[in-house]
């Protein structure tokens, strides 16, 4: 038995996917190594990333300024805890992400993944009220969020994603219950309709009293159908939430660090959130690491509060192997042409995709910087679409209805219009 095949065998046997059973008939490939935009195989075939792995690797695999980043922090520790502790990666990191972040957001707390962000913030959130009514019986329990979003699989997450439509329905009985409206069906580049506007304040006007914050996606809700709406209703909802005396959180897990064109996606509105999360692209795909940022506000209220500190407190919080390599992998982004390069890869995504719009089971063709998306008008056999892209020399991981590219940003031209025809051609047969 060759290689690829005992990995295969032995993966059934003893592991567990994402969102798989064990043993599981749907495909998975064994990959040995990984270089610029590309994954080996086992059986030395190449596949083209058009994943950027879940959208972290924004600069590729196998990086060498990331990769001497890595060696270079383990010489002198790969981990020290946090608790009573700092050290120069994660001050560093710290106050990087203060300065490109919005301006109000001054203060870090790190957690290793970007479920976790979101548990922070939702705590924080809990907390300032607590602490700002003098009230450890404060009634702003709940949170407000849109129908068709993911924020993560941990709990609190978890009640905050979509309770129908979504992946968590199995555990709504067990969930905090949060208050759904909604989502925006207001397109990107227009105003607020009356409708998104008039659900929103309607929400916040009857349930203001018990809700701690307003929790959402800018602009791109990922996870939950990779649709693109409205960032003038984002300002609306900053208003709205100020005069309702709610907070504001933007989960920009998924879209920060350039994604979109901008370097996050709060720069579309001409508002500020009070807390915000970051994660996936952070480490450039190396390491699993988050962040959970908020303003001056939130944080003296929590601190000069009862019990005088934020309830929370990672075991693997602020890794200097993954302080490190997020540090250098914001300095590739900045010192990059990156603005550039994402709209290239725009209108290369345009383009190429062009056709697939023409094809009878295509809903939608969309593309926002350096994320497209087809939406076929029913779902997608996840059984033999994987195997399909494969044997086109492409790494495409579809979910429901949705086709989606967001290739790493190194990524030529010529790549891709490969992923781009790999799905004509797959949609086509």
């Amino acid at each position: 038995m060759d290689l690829y095949q005992q990995l295969l065998q032995l993966d059934q046997q003893y592991i567990w996917h994402p969102y798989s059973a064990l043993g599981s008939d749907l495909p998975v490939f064994p990959v040995v190594s990984a270089h610029g935009v590309r994954l080996k195989l086992a059986d030395d075939r190449e596949l083209i990333d058009g994943m950027s792995s879940w959208w972290c690797a924004i600069h590729g695999y196998n990086h060498p300024q990331m990769n001497k980043a890595i060696e270079n922090q383990l010489q002198n520790m790969s981990h020290v805890m946090f608790g009573g502790l700092t050290h120069p990666p994660a001050v560093e990191l710290a106050k990087t992400l203060v300065d490109i972040t919005p301006s109000t957001l001054n203060s870090v707390f790190f957690s290793d993944s970007g479920s976790v962000a979101v548990e922070v913030a939702m705590k924080m959130a809990i907390q300032y009220w607590q602490d700002k009514q003098a009230d450890s019986s404060s009634q702003k329990q709940q949170f407000l969020t849109v129908r068709i979003g993911y924020h993560g699989d941990t709990f609190g997450a978890m009640s905050v994603s979509d309770p129908e439509t979504g992946m968590h329905s199995l555990f709504n009985q067990s969930l905090a219950q949060q208050l759904f409206i909604d989502s925006p069906t207001s397109a990107f580049n227009e105003s607020c309709n009356e409708t998104d506007l008039n659900n929103l304040r309607s929400a916040l006007e009857a349930n203001h009293t018990q809700l701690a914050a307003f929790i959402i996606e800018p602009v791109v809700q990922g996870a939950g159908g990779m649709r693109f709406y409205s960032a003038d209703y984002l300002n609306k909802a900053r208003e709205l939430c100020d005069e309702f005396n709610v907070l504001l959180i933007f989960d920009e897990i998924a879209t920060g660090f350039g994604r979109t064109g901008k370097l996050f996606t709060c720069e579309f509105t001409q508002i500020q959130p009070d807390i915000m999360c970051v994660g996936k692209a952070l480490t450039g795909g190396y390491l699993t690491l988050a962040a959970t940022l908020t303003n001056d506000r939130i944080a003296h209220t929590i601190s000069n509060g009862y019990p005088g500190l934020f309830m929370h407190g990672p075991t693997f919080m602020a890794n200097p192997l993954a302080c490190s390599v997020a540090n250098e992998s914001i300095k590739i982004l900045l010192n990059s042409d990156w603005q550039s390069k994402i709209k290239q890869i725009e209108g290369w995504l345009n383009h190429s995709l062009e056709k697939c719009s023409k094809l009878t089971n295509v809903k939608d063709v969309r593309v926002l910087g350096a994320i497209a998306v087809v939406e076929c008008k029913t779902a997608v056999d996840m059984k033999t679409i994987p195997t399909a892209f494969v044997n086109k020399g492409v790494w495409i991981r579809p979910f429901g209805k949705l086709i989606y590219l967001m290739p790493p940003y190194i990524i030529k031209q010529e790549e891709i219009e490969i992923l781009c025809n790999a799905i004509f051609e797959v949609l086509e047969d």
